[in-house]
């Protein structure tokens, strides 16, 4: 199998599904895709440290970590298979003084929201590994350890929203325009992608504009990084959905 390509996503809330435009763009992802083996995806709303796993077990529980929206988000199921050969894969790369744990965790919404969209048949292993720092370098780092597995047919997927100041938002319809801080934040980051300015983009709290309003805090950036991690650090990565949700920015890559 030829190497399978990593994603960093936007993954949005549960009312994403609702939305008929962004489902289009994810599904329409997965579809110009090799269809994979199995999924890795590392979710802003998982930060662990040492490196955790997901429960691999068929059936995988999904979190339900969100509050105030129709019951039916609640409702909602996401089977998927057994992936205990995946989370033996991962331990495998990583060194022997940094042990990876196995849990009883389920998926939660930056993972099986997107994914409900992306792979709804869930016939697909899936496992979600925790973010265990939020510095860009060793989270590149990270990224280039597991990067193996994408030869392997191995979907690797960062989660998380280009830009996520919520707290600053005043209009909340799903087609507001976007406050400056993150149409300025989203245009810096845009090009120091198209240019492979990762180095720029690590430093993104003292140079990129709209911080700290962007993103006060960083675990919906940070995911970027593993996916980055994983490919060429000369090659620019390919941008797949541009736009805003509710004035948040939803680009998502692909590294090649």
């Amino acid at each position: 199998m030829s190497q399978i390509p990593a994603l960093y996503i936007g993954h949005g809330a549960p009312m994403l599904l609702d939305d008929a435009l962004w489902t289009s763009e994810l599904a329409g992802i997965a579809a110009s895709l090799v269809k994979p083996k199995a999924i890795l995806i590392v979710s802003a709303h998982w930060e662990a440290e040492p490196i955790t796993l997901s429960s691999p077990i068929f059936g995988t529980p999904l979190v339900y970590d969100f509050s105030g929206f129709d019951r039916k988000f609640y409702e909602m199921t996401y089977q998927t298979p057994d992936a205990s050969a995946l989370a033996a894969q991962v331990a495998a790369l990583m060194p022997d003084n940094q042990p990876v744990v196995i849990s009883n965790r389920g998926l939660d919404h930056g993972a099986w929201v997107p994914l409900r969209v992306m792979y709804p048949a869930a016939d697909i292993p899936v496992l979600q590994l925790s973010m265990p720092t939020s510095d860009p370098g060793l989270l590149m780092q990270l990224g280039a350890r597991l990067k193996p597995l994408r030869d392997e047919g191995v979907l690797i997927i960062g989660s998380g929203f280009l830009t996520h100041g919520l707290r600053y938002l005043k209009d909340w319809r799903t087609d507001a325009i976007a406050p400056t801080w993150s149409s300025e934040f989203d245009q810096w980051a845009a090009n120091a992608l198209a240019s492979a300015d990762f180095d720029t983009l690590a430093n993104f709290k003292e140079l990129a504009p709209g911080m700290p309003y962007a993103h006060p805090t960083v675990e919906h950036f940070t995911p970027l990084f593993v996916a980055l991690g994983t490919g060429d650090s000369n090659a620019a990565p390919e941008t797949l959905v541009e736009g805003y949700f509710m004035g948040l920015s939803k680009r998502s890559i692909l590294v090649a």
